[in-house]
């Protein structure tokens, strides 16, 4: 198994009608209940000639971020991969889209005595 440094974690996930496809360093359950944490975000070369206009959707909305918090819920897969992609969102300014959560009921544990 790779170094806690080395590993990176491709997250899918949904945020208002739009999927977005992020790559990070540490993924891990968070502090609050019912959250996903992410940090160290990933993202392409700099020196590159092309621009997507897709990863550059994703760097602007994660400009400055440090670390987010996922719903559980938000959540549509989480993967360990060899290799950082490209960052992109999809379902941009679709009206109606087909992508609908998957409702979730979060479990608490019971209150020990």
């Amino acid at each position: 198994m790779p170094p806690r440094e080395k590993r990176v974690y491709k997250v899918i996930f949904h945020n208002q009608n739009q999927v977005f496809e992020v790559y990070a360093r540490k993924v891990a359950a968070a502090d609050m209940l019912g959250f996903v944490q992410v940090e160290d975000l990933l993202f392409g070369e700099r020196s590159q000639v092309l621009v997507d206009s897709s990863e550059e959707r994703v760097k602007l909305e994660f400009a400055g971020v440090k670390r987010f918090f996922l719903p559980l819920g938000a959540v549509i897969r989480i993967d360990e991969v060899d290799k950082a992609g490209t960052g992109r969102v999809t379902g941009e300014g679709k009206a109606g889209s087909v992508i609908t959560p998957f409702p979730t009921t979060i479990l608490t544990p019971p209150k020990q005595s």
